[in-house]
C-alpha cells in the first residue's frame, strides 16, 4: 500500500510531467486542483502530448497506462492519473 508521502511525491512528479508534455509552466500546473480535467481548457492535453506523458510515466514509474487502462479513464484528471499510477506502482 502506498502511503500518503509517496502519493504526494508521485503527484508532484506527474504534475511536472504534465507541464513538460503540454508546454505549460510547472508552477501553473502545480497550483491546479487535483480534479482538473487533463483534456479541459486549463491543461489542454492533446493526443500527442498524451502520448508523450504516457511514455514519461512508463519510463519513470514502470506503469504502462495505455496497456493497463484500455479506456484511458485514468487520464480524466490529475487525481485519476495519480490514483492509477500509485495503485500500479511496483514495490522497490
Amino acid at each position: 500500500m502506498t502511503d500518503t508521502r509517496n502519493r504526494g511525491a508521485v503527484e508532484r512528479e506527474l504534475r511536472s510531467m504534465i507541464a513538460e508534455a503540454t508546454g505549460l509552466e510547472e508552477a501553473y500546473v502545480g497550483e491546479l486542483p487535483a480534479d482538473t480535467d487533463l483534456f479541459g481548457p486549463r491543461i489542454g492535453l492533446t493526443s500527442l502530448a498524451g502520448v508523450t506523458l504516457l511514455g514519461a510515466v512508463d519510463r519513470r514509474f514502470g506503469v504502462d497506462v495505455a496497456a493497463l487502462d484500455l479506456s484511458l479513464d485514468s487520464l480524466q484528471s490529475i487525481a485519476t492519473l495519480n490514483d492509477f499510477v500509485t495503485a500500479h506502482l511496483q514495490p522497490s
